[in-house]
């Protein structure tokens, strides 16, 4: 029997040999198993989607297994409703979850889910870290969706037992830091969760390194478990459906020190624009203010009297982005040792594996950071689906997460459920030239939800409606409700300069995608 050797969970004073039974599981099933890893904020910043400068070799390693999705875009691009709509297959006006506060059953309580779906059709069904927001769901991480009770990383999985301080922080001095706002939390009569919301108020710096282990942090001790789950899947004679998410690279910035010296700091590329783009409205921009609610982030007036955006000092951009590369390097590390259990246990041979990230991120482009918006550095996000039987390759199709739930289905001979709102891409990964689809579409509130931006997104175009009196697809659409638009060109503008939407030259195009937009509309109304 071959082994492979992970820390033990006994305090990393032993090691562990986890059998590799992988085919003797795979003999036993016809279904194929899914391994469905989700990756919070992570933005196509990988080198399979182009840069040279990122270290994700094992990203890179399941591109070069399966097929990569240039242009695939998030419903929403905030965590709770993307997550929804990626598990689900129903976009978030149906859904109903448009914020961090809503839970999807409250609005929907036989919503049907992926892993619901699979468990329904005689998978095994499992999840562990990030895969639903936690605020869209309750405590048992909807317990609809699993087979098992969620798994949960216990102290034993950490190094030395040693949970990080104030759920993210390791460096010693950072903790030294944590523990005198814990005990000043104490002596106000404060515990538990309370104790840490007081202590963040005034310590929660945005990017950390230390000499520590991988599994010193949460992603790394997560990690671990997963492997442990993976090694008595394997044993199984049914197929399963594990679902593994990782919280990295979402802020704060948080990682071993060997994954900040991959990257020179004054290397990192900033943003080439960092200006309002031109003629475009004041609505389709924030403020950044999850950033700014980081204690080392100096308040917005402390930059500029600008209505929106923050105006980072260069040196901060660079940390920035730094702690993002690192972060997203590290989690790529974590990735890697799923994938070398799965190849080594032979699992890798009837084994769907899903990457995905949420929705995109700002990196001081537009001078915006974080999610929030409807451009391109927000919507689009990385899918890769690597499935047996099939060939790799990289495809420019359209593409959304509400087509990750058809998709798997179909490749697990799974019947639909009737009522979903995307389309399976298994023609593409059977030929990427092929288009299953002629825009993706991806929206975001503002004014408190009164407001609706809806983005549609083809291969050269994006067109966003700015739409006010509370307006949903769900209703008719009038004309009288629309408040801005915008129209870019990626074609010609990549980095979205200038907002093209009353230019003369392109009354072609946006007749073009304003039929779109209006076909959209009215197929949404009878959902």
């Amino acid at each position: 029997m071959r082994h492979i050797i992970i820390p033990s969970m006994l305090g990393n004073a032993l090691l562990v040999a986890l059998p590799l039974q992988g085919n003797a599981q795979n003999e036993n099933t016809e279904k194929p198993n899914v391994l469905f890893i989700a990756i919070d904020d992570l933005k196509p910043k990988m080198g399979v989607y182009g840069n040279e400068m990122i270290q994700t070799p094992n990203m890179d390693r399941l591109a070069n297994m399966g097929t990569v999705f240039l242009e695939n875009h998030c419903q929403m691009a905030i965590c709770a409703p993307s997550r929804v709509s990626i598990m689900t297959g129903k976009r978030p006006d149906y859904t109903q979850v448009w914020d961090l506060n809503t839970q999807m059953r409250d609005k929907r309580p036989d919503i049907i889910t992926i892993p619901q779906h699979f468990m329904e059709n005689g998978y095994k069904t499992l999840g562990v870290g990030k895969v639903y927001d936690f605020r869209s769901v309750n405590q048992q991480q909807d317990e609809h969706s699993w087979s098992e009770p969620y798994l949960r990383t216990s102290n034993e999985y950490y190094d030395n037992n040693q949970r990080p301080m104030l759920y993210w922080y390791q460096n010693p001095e950072n903790r030294k830091i944590a523990q005198k706002y814990i005990e000043k939390a104490n002596d106000k009569g404060l515990s538990g969760n309370d104790a840490i919301q007081y202590a963040l108020q005034y310590f929660k710096p945005s990017v950390e390194s230390a000499e520590v282990k991988d599994n010193a942090y949460n992603d790394g001790a997560m990690t671990l478990l997963a492997l442990e789950t993976l090694a008595k899947l394997a044993t199984d004679n049914e197929p399963f459906f594990f679902a593994v998410g990782y919280q990295l690279p979402h802020l704060p910035f948080v990682a071993p020190q060997k994954y900040w010296d991959l990257y020179d700091r004054e290397e990192m590329p900033i943003a080439p624009f960092q200006e309002k783009a031109k003629n475009s409205p004041a609505i389709a921009y924030h403020n950044s203010g999850e950033l700014r609610s980081y204690t080392d982030i100096p308040p917005l007036a402390s930059f500029s009297d600008q209505p929106y955006g923050i105006g980072l000092p260069e040196y901060k951009q660079r940390e920035l982005i730094h702690g993002y590369y690192a972060s997203t390097s590290y989690v790529d590390a974590q990735i890697g040792k799923l994938l070398d259990y799965l190849e080594e246990s032979g699992l890798i041979e009837n084994t769907i594996v899903v990457l995905w990230g949420d929705h995109g991120w700002h990196l001081g482009d537009h001078d915006l950071w974080c999610k929030h918006t409807n451009f391109e550095q927000a919507t689009r996000s990385p899918l890769i689906i690597s499935a047996p039987g099939f060939q790799s390759g990289v495809t420019n199709s359209v593409s959304e997460f509400v087509d990750v739930f058809p998709t798997l289905c179909e490749l697990s001979g799974i019947t639909f459920p009737d009522n979903l709102d995307g389309v399976s891409l298994v023609p593409v990964l059977k030929n990427p030239e092929h288009q299953v689809k002629e825009i993706a579409v991806s929206q975001y509130p503002r004014r408190n939800g009164d407001v609706m931006g809806y983005s549609i997104r083809n291969n050269r175009y994006r067109l966003t409606y700015w739409i006010g009196d509370g307006f949903r697809t769900t209703q008719p659409y009038n004309d009288s409700l629309l408040i801005a638009k915008e129209m870019y060109d990626y074609k010609k503008d990549p980095l979205e300069t200038e907002n093209v939407v009353d230019l003369i030259q392109y009354r072609h195009a946006y007749k073009k995608m304003t039929n779109l937009i209006l076909d959209f509309f009215e197929s949404q109304i009878a959902k």
